[in-house]
Formats: C-alpha cells, structure tokens, sequence
C-alpha cells in the first residue's frame, strides 16, 4: 500500500526537510504540500490524501482547529509535527496518529508514517485481533502472575468522552513527554498526565522494563538488539521503531531480554 502524504507548514525549509525525509520511507508519496490552514483544508479535500504530517501553528486556521474540523468519515490520518511540546494532550484528544517534536528524528518519522499505514489498512482486522488476544490472555497464566504482584495489567487515561482503557500487553513502548508519558502502541498514543518515576511502581519489570530515564520498553515487544558500539545498545520493535537504552540501563535490560527468553523456551517445552 502505497500512503499518500500531504505535508502542511508554514516553513519552506520544513516542508523540504519533511519531503527529503520521507524519500528514504518506502511505499510513500508525497502528494501536496501547504503553507497555511485554508490551504490545507481545500487540499485535504481535493487530494484526499492517506496521512497529512501536520504543523500546529500557522497563519489562518491553526492545525488543532484544522484538525477538529475534518470529518469523521474518510478522515486521514493526522501527525501533528511542531517545535512545542504543550500541544500534545490536545494532539491527542483530537485522535492523531502521532507527535513528533521538531526537529523531527528520522526513525520517529518513520514509525509514525508505519502507524498511519497500519491504522489506514487495518483497523477492522485490529478489532478482531483484540477479540483473539483475550481470550488468548485469559488462558495465558503470566499476566495473572504479574497481577498477583500487584503491578497493574491497564491504564485509564482521560479523553473528551472519559476514560479510555490502555491494555499494558498492546503498548511496544512508553515515552516521556514533559509532565506526560505516551503510551504507544501498533495503531495508536495515548496521553496521560504522570511522572515516569510515579509509572514505574504499577509497571511489572519482568514485562515493562525501564531502558532510559525517559522511555519504558514491553520486553515482548523487543524484535532485536542493535549494538551501537562503546557498550552502547538500541532496542528494534515489532512496529518497526527504536528505542535507544541509557548507558546506565544496558546491563539491566540485557539481563531482563534474556530471562524473558528463558521463560518464552521454558513455556514453549
């Protein structure tokens, strides 16, 4: 599947890093681009792009009203890209895709382009697949472990309709964002108002483990181990992501991947 792209910023230089970017991303094209909000708006209707990577603040109509506005019906997915951090709780309540801090971080640019595709060609399939995996956990006697040590299997995160419930075995990594976390997952972030230090106590270790002062990684999710060299190691996903570990954490994690192994071979005998 090919995902079509518009890109919206008032930067010329943005737009052009954005479009260089995504060159390297296969199975993109960059359809459009636009400079304002109105500018947008007409040509999220004439071109009706996949995905729309989408600045916040621009003359005319902002990205968050702009965004507000589309219709749920044949609505793209939406990747807010901007210079500020305070947007994010809002970002999200309107259902973007993803956040991305400028200047943006190729590998972070990436991932969300792969999550906009996977929501855009898979969320009825999605659906069915949360059906399988409960009735796959409730047979699964690991998270009733981790229950019995107290350590929480879901977040409630808030939204404009309430509460919305984050199952911990779907999130691949969380991210710290200001006096946020994000809780990722393979469709979809959700932001919650919480310090990683307050997370940490209500995450099991022995599943949701610590590998930077600022990020939390579900070992079950840790497709490969990439050496940087000096000891250093960065963590591929099964989305496609990356996650670098701190220095201080790589023995840690290391230590954690590979007792998880034991216990994935120990299960499959």
């Amino acid at each position: 599947m090919t995902l079509k792209i518009l890109l919206v910023d008032d930067e010329p230089l943005a737009l052009e890093r954005l479009a260089l970017a995504l060159r390297d991303v296969p199975d993109t094209q960059v359809i459009g681009t636009a400079a304002d909000g109105e500018a947008a708006a007409e040509a999220i209707v004439r071109l009706k792009p996949d995905l729309v990577l989408l600045d916040i603040q621009m003359p005319g109509a902002d990205g968050l009203s702009l965004a507000a506005a589309l219709p749920t019906v044949d609505r793209p997915e939406i990747v807010f890209v901007t210079a500020f951090n305070q947007h994010a709780p809002d970002a999200f309540e309107l259902e973007a895709t993803d956040y991305l801090l400028k200047p943006v971080q190729f590998d972070r640019l990436r991932q969300a382009v792969e999550r906009a595709r996977r929501r855009r060609s898979t969320s009825a399939a999605a659906a069915r697949a949360a059906e399988l995996e409960a009735l796959v956990r409730a047979m699964d006697p690991e998270p009733a472990a981790a229950a019995a040590g107290c350590y929480d299997s879901e977040i409630w995160v808030p939204s404009s309709k309430g509460l919305i419930r984050v199952d911990l075995d779907r999130v691949t990594w969380i991210e710290a964002a200001g006096d946020y976390v994000l809780f990722h997952s393979d469709t979809r972030s959700h932001i919650h108002r919480i310090t990683m230090g307050a997370l940490a106590g209500r995450l099991d270790p022995a599943r949701i483990a610590r590998v930077h002062r600022s990020a939390f990684v579900r070992l079950g999710a840790v497709a490969s181990v990439e050496r940087l060299g000096k000891g250093l190691i960065a963590l591929t996903l099964t989305d496609g992501g990356t996650v670098q570990v701190g220095p201080s954490y790589t023995k840690c994690v290391l230590a954690a991947l590979g007792a998880r192994q034991t216990r994935d071979l120990a299960v499959a005998s």
